[in-house]
């Protein structure tokens, strides 16, 4: 089961989410995100995971995919921390040369 709750601010887009990100309730994010940012407004948008017990392959796709879209996400604990950096490194392109991309994009808040 996943709860997801939108806080909208005039400078930000929040889906709070907790409980699983996996199989159907992607599906039902991926929804809900859609509907709300039918209205168009360019907000910063975030995703609240220090609810999130668990993340299943489609989950990390689509967080992959709303970071590549410019998301933050805001984590705690070692997991989602984790997960957060496997993602920013994923979609990191790696430099070559004297340039080295040992960090991840986005540091775990």
């Amino acid at each position: 089961m996943l709860r997801i709750t939108v806080i909208s601010k005039p400078e930000s887009l929040t889906f709070q989410l907790e409980g699983k990100l996996a199989g159907p309730w992607v599906a039902e994010l991926e929804q809900c995100c859609q509907n709300t940012l039918a209205g168009g407004r360019a907000l910063v948008r975030r995703f609240d995971l220090t609810g999130v017990t668990f993340i299943d392959a489609a989950g990390k796709q689509f967080l992959a995919a709303m970071h590549g879209e410019g998301a933050e996400f805001v984590t705690s604990g070692c997991m989602m921390g984790a997960v957060v950096a496997e993602i920013a490194r994923a979609r990191t392109p790696r430099l070559t040369g004297d340039e080295h991309d040992d960090k991840p994009m986005d540091a775990p808040t």
